[in-house]
């Protein structure tokens, strides 16, 4: 593979890893940066998948694993998010509730 494509994968596994940081760190428009960018530096190295040395192959599985620890990370911050806006909905049903039960007395 050329030294370029070597280098793109380098940058991707890069990318792959400042994107997990900012997940975790919950900075959701890093991470769309980042990802758009990874995803250019795949796509110029997708020709010359037939060509693919070992070294390459493992940064392409390490990127891959490093996307789904990611997406695995964005999913638990969603159903954490989802679950304090259902609680949030019951407390505002309760007081609703409770409030015109107070003003018919």
């Amino acid at each position: 593979m050329s030294g370029t494509a070597r280098e793109a994968l380098a940058r991707a596994l890069a990318l792959s890893h400042q994107l997990l940081a900012a997940v975790d760190e919950s900075k959701l428009a890093e991470v769309a940066t980042l990802d758009a960018e990874r995803l250019r530096l795949l796509q110029s190295v997708r020709p010359l998948r037939d060509s693919l040395s070992d070294g390459d192959r493992l940064m392409l599985r390490q990127v891959c694993e490093l996307n789904d620890r990611a997406i695995g990370l964005v999913e638990h911050q969603r159903r954490i998010k989802e679950r304090a806006m259902d609680l949030a909905a019951v407390g505002r049903r309760a007081v609703f509730a409770y409030s015109t039960t107070r003003s018919q007395r």
